[in-house]
């Protein structure tokens, strides 16, 4: 596997140059005393060196050997202790977190780059500290202050972990029939019985406790989602002075032996009677989890990103360094008996169709990040439109980076040909830890119907508009010539994004069904053409920096181009898809399948 080498330099452009991040941070009291361009870059540059000279060389091995089972004790990969215990004496576990408890209060814009470096290292060591960061979130926004003051400022410490206890056997995302039971204590806690299973980060060995979120059920509480209540269940008791006292009856039964993630513990958890406290209020406990969920699927989508760029890159190197066959119009290696790979038509078509996305999905991520930011520090306007772009989005990243993730860490192992299929060059690795992404924190099915039944038709369009008006915006203060190659297509694609909408509004009255039948294909419109939005905009930068001679825009520029000619059409039979309607789809009795 190729070295990793972070993309600081496209980083940097996506923050100051296209979203002009430093000088939202100055429009927005709450970040302006904690973050500025120049704490920002050293920030990205500190972390870039943790990402590839501590995380990334310890990825392969991780994904070999995996994390071992013993008597409920789980032992993590070689390498992954001693690169934790780095990772927090960087400090790094506070990047996101509220300073009044020892955070630093750094933006969602400037955490996703974190994350997306963290996840090109390796995607399984970095769920241990993104999971705790979730559960962080969580707590700091629902949790009682005596909760935040002994748990949040070790979270932020990294001396603990979290994890989040959502899944049982039965349930998988039917959360409202879980079975875990909470019951009232005199003491003002609560018993909590039950097995959880896939739970990421259930059981390790980086921390010397580990803090579970866990969803349960009150015996006299509500049918359905309404009746579920959130507890925070720690490993080990916490006692009075703050040290730890004895062990919670909370146990890991065992580990699964998974497709992927082999470095990651992925564990049942079994709740014996454990003790556990309130978070929030009793019965809106799948409120407080999804601060959280949120959280992570916009996470789950970077992870999906970050196992792309890394098969990019070795794709690349080994596209560039492999000898074999000779170019269309004759040998241009003279004096070898063969030419690189990248003179094939299909090669390059497969390196530019990741490089395209790749870029497109860090600057649409960063956009993302920028409504979260908008929405979380922002007033008035200004924040309820962070809001409703925010939840617009949020199953986006999750669906749509993924499954391009997916995408593109195959078609890097296509590049390799049969080396792709070896695992010593690593792209196996990719391909199976990158499948995940698209299943875990809601399928990606369920994250397109979130989108289209829940966004745009349960909002009557109102959430969607306002990222349409924001479109439409940008398309009238750009319509200078030189911007017209990117303009009349991303016109195009808006149109037809909204007359789709309004057609699947329409159908969906008479239907129900037709919601279920074009959910997928209308998310990867909608992705197809918010990337579209944001190649524009790099574009846009692009031309007016063309002039200072440096490559790496008239790379920007090539790759816009291609984007607009080669990918964005796309959308044209996903769009003919979502329009076929649902009767072929349920005129089939099961028995027929």
């Amino acid at each position: 596997m190729a070295d990793y080498r972070v993309p600081l330099k496209d980083m940097s452009f996506l923050l100051f140059d296209v979203f002009k991040a430093d000088a939202m941070w100055q429009q927005l009291p709450k970040l302006a005393e904690n973050v500025d361009k120049d704490t920002a870059e050293a920030i990205l540059q500190e972390c870039a060196k943790i990402a590839e000279q501590e995380i990334a060389p310890i990825s392969q091995q991780g994904h070999e050997t995996g994390v071992s089972f013993n008597h409920g004790d789980v032992t993590t990969a070689p390498g992954f202790k001693d690169a934790f215990n780095t990772y927090v004496e960087g400090g790094w576990p506070a990047l996101g977190g509220d300073p009044q408890y020892g955070g630093m209060g750094m933006p969602k814009i400037l955490t996703a780059q974190h994350e997306e470096m963290l996840c090109s290292a390796d995607i399984s060591f970095t769920l241990y500290p993104v999971l705790t960061a979730g559960a962080a979130l969580s707590l700091a926004k629902h949790g009682s202050e005596e909760l935040k003051q002994r748990y949040l400022t070790r979270m932020y410490a990294g001396d603990w972990s979290a994890s989040m206890c959502l899944t049982e056997s039965h349930a998988g995302s039917d959360l409202g029939i879980i079975r875990t039971k909470a019951i009232p204590q005199d003491d003002g806690s609560y018993s909590i019985t039950g097995s959880k299973i896939f739970i990421t980060g259930g059981e390790h060995d980086l921390t010397e406790n580990i803090v579970h979120l866990v969803l349960a059920k009150l015996p006299d509480a509500p049918a359905g989602p309404r009746g579920i209540s959130l507890f925070l269940v720690p490993k080990f008791h916490v006692n009075d002075d703050e040290t730890l006292g004895e062990r919670n009856n909370v146990s890991c039964g065992s580990i699964e032996h998974k497709m992927g993630i082999n470095a990651s513990a992925t564990c049942v958890m079994n709740f014996d009677g454990a003790k556990g406290y309130l978070i929030g209020e009793l019965n809106k406990g799948l409120a407080c989890m999804f601060t959280m969920m949120n959280f992570e699927r916009i996470g789950v989508g970077i992870q999906g990103l970050g196992a792309a760029v890394r098969s990019y890159q070795n794709a690349l190197e080994y596209a560039k360094d492999r000898l074999q066959g000779k170019a269309a119009t004759g040998l241009k290696n003279i004096g070898k008996e063969a030419d690189s790979i990248m003179v094939h038509g299909d090669v390059r078509r497969m390196l530019l169709n990741m490089k395209a996305l790749n870029e497109g999905s860090r600057a649409l991520s960063t956009y993302i990040a920028m409504q979260l930011d908008y929405a979380t520090y922002g007033e008035g306007e200004q924040q309820a439109k962070g809001e409703a772009l925010a939840a617009l989005m949020t199953p986006l990243a999750k669906a749509f980076f993924t499954d391009l993730g997916f995408e593109n860490t195959v078609t890097g192992q296509q590049v390799f040909g049969g080396h792709g299929f070896i695992r010593e060059w690593g792209q196996e690795q990719l391909v199976r830890d990158a499948r995940i992404t698209q299943i875990y924190e809601g399928t990606n099915g369920i994250q397109a119907m979130d989108l289209l039944a829940r966004k745009v038709v349960g909002s009557k369009g109102q959430l969607m508009q306002v990222f349409i008006d924001e479109m439409r915006a940008y398309i009238n203060e750009n319509q200078n010539d030189n911007m017209q190659e990117f303009i009349e297509p991303l016109t195009t694609a808006v149109d037809d994004l909204v007359e789709l909408s309004d057609y699947l509004l329409e159908k969906s009255t008479h239907n129900v069904n037709e919601i279920g039948a074009a959910a997928n294909d209308y998310l990867h419109v909608f992705g197809y053409t918010a990337m579209a939005f944001v190649w524009a905009k790099m574009a846009a930068v692009a031309l007016a920096k063309q002039a200072t001679g440096d490559d790496f825009y008239e790379s920007k520029l090539k790759t816009a181009r291609y984007y607009f000619t080669r990918l964005l059409p796309r959308r044209i039979s996903l769009i003919a898809s979502a329009k076929s309607g649902c009767d072929v789809l349920f005129d089939i009795d099961d028995d027929l399948f």
